[in-house]
């Protein structure tokens, strides 16, 4: 069945009147949008403590050198395993590599190894003392954090803080332009620290009386956990 041209020509002029007369309105939806974005943040004591130590090993031979730092690492391990406790001190091996050493004629002169073991975990004190006893590595990096239970409890308060003080930022906006009020269209929530990375203090390492390992004792620091809640209104 053929349809006259004249047909098709007012349908086309329907379809164009129709989107036409919509605009407007999808226009006057987006109207009146204000972007805006606030924060809080919360002082907190950093109570997870991460210390690596390491050691490395050189020879000729490949194998050897392996065997050399997986005698290094078993030995820590056992002794580390003692004082374990889910959570408070836990132990756990960090990168394990031999790799081969160049000489300038581009020749083989040998391999060299190194292999780490990281101890962490919020009871700082048992931390320090298994990383004395430890005698056959040595300290090589210390950091700090915020346990899973800490940050949940500190990133509530900040959160709380944000959305309160995004929602007065928008109610002061939307008077000072007059209008009654908002309606909030979308919103995100990111969260972060600050201050956190490396703030370690390493205090002393202090020789025990009539004994071969020394307790390394450390400090926390502090570090502010900021949640930001950014998104956009539409005054009313």
């Amino acid at each position: 069945m053929k349809i006259p041209i004249s047909m098709l020509a007012a349908c086309a002029i329907l379809a164009v009147s129709a989107s036409g007369f919509a605009q407007p309105a999808l226009h006057s939806e987006a109207q009146n949008i204000v972007q805006l974005s606030a924060s809080g943040a919360v002082e907190v004591q950093q109570d997870l403590l991460s210390i690596t130590l390491s050691t490395s090993r050189d020879g000729a031979d490949a194998s050897l050198v392996q065997s050399q730092l997986k005698a290094a690492i078993d030995t820590a391990l056992a002794e580390a395993r003692k004082v374990a406790q889910v959570g408070l001190l836990e132990a756990h091996t960090g990168n394990f590599s031999v790799t081969p050493r160049y000489g300038r004629d581009g020749k083989s002169t040998g391999w060299h190894g190194s292999a780490e073991l990281v101890l962490e975990g919020r009871d700082l004190a048992a931390i320090g003392a298994a990383a004395g006893r430890i005698q056959t590595l040595s300290v090589s990096g210390i950091a700090w954090g915020l346990s899973r239970e800490q940050r949940a409890r500190v990133e509530t308060e900040a959160q709380s803080m944000a959305i309160e003080r995004f929602k007065a930022r928008a109610a002061e906006i939307s008077r000072s332009f007059g209008f009654a009020g908002f309606t909030l269209r979308e919103v995100n929530v990111n969260s972060n620290d600050q201050g956190m990375s490396p703030r370690p203090r390493m205090l002393a390492m202090e020789a025990r009386a009539g004994a071969a390992e020394a307790a390394l004792l450390v400090e926390a620091g502090k570090t502010s956990v900021v949640v930001t809640v950014s998104g956009s209104v539409q005054l009313k």
